[in-house]
């Protein structure tokens, strides 16, 4: 006799509709049934936009709606909200407890991220914190080096790791400190970013970030900008920007 497989289908969510079975979820975990004015008020909609979204969670099996009457969720239901609410905490987590972001801001951005994480991406999440919680060669005080860390994080007074300080991109072994220090034709792969601020996300959002290679093409006369390519393409850079990113030259 073959096997049965029990391997639950998939079922195509949204990610507002994801957010509507967490907000029921998240209710009835304090309460028998949600009210459409408590989901609206959990999702800071009106009412009216509730109504929709709750037909939509019926027809596909997820809800037991009725016009004006309160709202349960079916064991379909259930599933789908759990996993949608695992990844929210276990994002918020990360957010909060790792990189110390407020916890409601982590939760705002832990909303936003929920819906794409992969199955692959939340296991290998949820190992990093299996392995700070029971692995016996973890290193209990890294964290704690990581958080108070001058080298990484505004605001922090020398930490007393040794770490050059951050307003000044020494060279260390002969190699090049910044990309400004590079010569036309020369690589390097960037270490740090150097920069608080507007500058700092600027430099973010132009994918100038660890670990990736920067090739320096030419500087003004003047001495800026500066053009280096990155990913394919030529980035134009303010001499203040290229000086904020570090770099280990190839």
């Amino acid at each position: 006799m073959a096997e049965t497989s029990t391997e639950l289908p998939t079922i195509s969510l949204t990610g507002a509709l994801e957010d509507y079975l967490e907000a029921i979820y998240e209710l009835l975990l304090e309460h028998p049934f949600a009210r459409v004015r408590d989901i609206a008020n959990a999702r800071r909609v009106r009412a009216a936009s509730v109504s929709p979204a709750l037909k939509r969670l019926a027809s596909m099996g997820l809800v037991n709606y009725e016009r004006r009457e309160y709202v349960t969720l079916t064991e379909e239901g259930k599933r789908e909200a759990r996993r949608v609410y695992a990844r929210h905490n276990l994002l918020t987590r990360f957010f909060h407890e790792i990189l110390q972001m407020d916890r409601e801001a982590a939760s705002e951005e832990a909303c936003a991220i929920e819906h794409c994480l992969s199955d692959e991406g939340m296991d290998r999440m949820v190992r990093f914190f299996e392995y700070l919680q029971t692995c016996p060669s973890a290193d209990r005080q890294f964290l704690k080096k990581f958080h108070a860390c001058s080298l990484v994080h505004d605001g922090v007074s020398d930490c007393g790791h040794h770490c050059p300080p951050r307003t000044q991109a020494q060279a260390t072994d002969g190699k090049v400190a910044s990309i400004y220090d590079l010569q036309p034709g020369q690589s390097g792969i960037i270490t740090q970013v150097h920069a608080s601020g507007a500058i700092r996300q600027r430099l973010l959002d132009m994918g100038i970030l660890p670990a990736t290679l920067v090739q320096m093409e030419r500087t003004a006369p003047t001495g800026e900008p500066v053009w280096i390519r990155l990913h394919g393409s030529q980035i134009a850079l303010r001499r203040q920007e290229a000086e904020a990113v570090w770099i280990e030259e190839q």
